[in-house]
């Protein structure tokens, strides 16, 4: 895997340096310089990287990033009518 296509599988995937580094157990850091080609990149990254595919993602905290998304859409809503509740 080169540099140039671990960007891209992370920028398609939609994770940040920072939320990748998370779920590899890595520092954003090593991410960055793997992404730079500074540091080589694991030979085994990519068979992480399936792995991440296949099941759905899932952090260190368990939680899939659809789940992640549904968690905030569920916040606003609750800030949203807390909003409203205020009005009147």
């Amino acid at each position: 895997m080169t540099p140039a296509e671990l960007t891209a599988w992370r920028e398609k995937a939609g994770y940040s340096q920072i939320e990748l580094a998370e779920i590899l157990g890595v520092t954003n850091v090593s991410v960055s310089r793997w992404e730079h080609g500074t540091r080589e990149i694991p030979s085994f990254l990519h068979l992480a990287l399936e792995c991440l595919e296949k099941k759905g993602g899932k952090t260190k905290k368990g939680n899939t990033k659809k789940e992640k998304e549904k968690e905030k859409e569920k916040e606003k809503e609750i800030n949203h009518e807390g909003k409203h509740s205020e009005k009147r």
